[in-house]
C-alpha cells in the first residue's frame, strides 16, 4: 500500500518532469531564429513550404510508430474539429511566414515582442469571445500593452510594427481554436491535420516561388538539405515537449516559463544579431514588460487563491497537487 510519503515523491517527481518537458519545448523555441536563419540562403516561403512538408511527415512517422491511426480516423469523423484545425493550420501557417520573413530582414527582436504582446491578445479575446471578466490587473495590464503599441507606432514603421502584432494575433487566435477543439485531439494528430491542411497552400506557393527565386533542396549542399529536412522534427519536438509538460504543471508555472521563447528570441536579437533599437521601440518594450509583471502577479495571486479554496473544501487534502493544464 502506497504511503503519504510515497504519493509526494511521486507527485514531487511528476513535477520535476513536467518542469524539465516545458522548460526544454520553450528552450527550443526560443532558439529558432538562430536555427531559422542558417537556412536562409533559401527563400524564407520556401523554407516554410519545407517546414510544412517535413512536419506533416514527421507527425505521420510517428503515427505510425505509435499505433495512433485510431485516433486519427476518431478525428476525421468530427467534421467540426476537422474544420477547426484547418483553420488552425492557416494561423499558424501565417505565424511560420511572417517569423522567418522578419528573421530574413533581421527583425529578430520584433518577433520577441509579437510573442511579449500574445498572453495580453489572448486574455483581450478571453473578454471578446468567452465573456471573461477581467480582474483589475489584468485591464491595466492589457491597456498598457495597447498604450505599447500606439507609443511604438510613432517610432517605428508600420511595416515593421505589422510584425509583432500579425504575431501576436495570430498565435492568439490560434490558441483560441485549439481550446475550441478541447481536449479530445491529441498534439500529435491534431498538428498532423493541421499540416495536412495547408499543404496544398504551400504547394501552390512552392510552384510560384520557384519560378522566380527558387532554389532546389539539395543545391546548396547534403547538409544544408539536412536542415531543412530536420526542420519538421525541430517543429514537432518542442510541441509534444509542451505537451508532456502541460499534463504535469499548474497554469501558473506555465504562464511563468512561457517567457522563456521571448526573452531568449530578445537577447539573441540584441546581442547576437546586433538590432539597433530605436527609443520609442524601447519605450514601448518597456511598457509591454511592464504589463506582462502585472499579468503575471495577477496569475500568480489567482492561483494561489484558488489552491487555498481547494484545499479548504472538505475532503481536500493541502496537499492537493495543483490542477494541470488541460491536454
Amino acid at each position: 500500500m502506497a504511503t503519504t510519503r510515497d504519493i509526494g515523491i511521486t507527485e514531487s517527481s511528476s513535477l520535476g518532469r513536467g518542469l524539465a518537458f516545458a522548460i526544454g519545448a520553450y528552450a527550443v523555441w526560443g532558439l529558432f531564429p538562430l536555427y531559422f536563419a542558417a537556412l536562409l540562403p533559401s527563400n524564407p516561403f520556401e523554407v516554410v513550404v519545407y517546414r510544412v512538408i517535413f512536419s506533416l511527415l514527421f507527425c505521420l512517422l510517428l503515427i505510425t510508430v505509435t499505433r495512433s491511426w485510431h485516433r486519427v480516423r476518431a478525428v476525421a469523423r468530427q467534421p467540426r474539429v476537422v474544420w477547426l484545425l484547418g483553420l488552425a493550420g492557416i494561423l499558424i501557417f501565417i505565424n511560420w511566414e511572417v517569423f522567418i520573413l522578419a528573421v530574413d530582414a533581421n527583425l529578430v527582436v520584433e518577433t520577441s515582442l509579437g510573442y511579449f504582446i500574445s498572453p495580453l491578445v489572448s486574455v483581450a479575446l478571453g473578454v471578446l469571445y468567452f465573456r471573461e471578466r477581467l480582474r483589475r490587473l489584468q485591464w491595466v495590464a492589457v491597456g498598457l500593452g495597447s498604450v505599447a503599441v500606439v507609443v511604438m507606432a510613432f517610432g517605428i514603421s508600420l511595416l515593421t510594427l505589422a510584425i509583432p502584432i500579425v504575431l501576436a494575433v495570430s498565435f492568439g487566435f490560434y490558441g483560441l481554436v485549439k481550446k475550441k477543439v478541447g481536449g479530445s485531439v491529441g498534439a500529435m494528430e491534431g498538428f498532423a491535420f493541421e499540416t495536412a491542411w495547408v499543404l496544398p497552400i504551400a504547394l501552390v506557393q512552392f510552384a510560384i516561388v520557384g519560378q522566380v527565386a527558387g532554389i532546389g533542396l539539395f543545391d546548396l549542399g547534403p547538409w544544408h538539405a539536412a536542415l531543412l529536412m530536420f526542420s519538421g522534427v525541430l517543429t514537432a519536438v518542442p510541441l509534444l515537449l509542451f505537451a508532456a509538460g502541460a499534463r504535469r504543471l499548474p497554469l501558473s508555472v506555465i504562464g511563468l516559463i512561457q517567457f522563456f521563447t521571448p526573452v531568449s528570441t530578445f537577447l539573441l536579437g540584441i546581442f547576437f544579431f546586433r538590432q539597433v533599437m530605436p527609443p520609442l521601440e524601447w519605450i514601448g518594450f518597456v511598457l509591454v514588460w511592464c504589463a506582462l509583471v502585472l499579468l503575471t502577479t495577477d496569475m500568480l495571486r489567482h492561483s494561489r487563491a484558488r489552491r487555498g479554496e481547494r484545499r479548504r473544501a472538505p475532503g481536500n487534502s493541502v496537499d492537493e497537487v495543483p490542477e494541470p493544464l488541460p491536454e
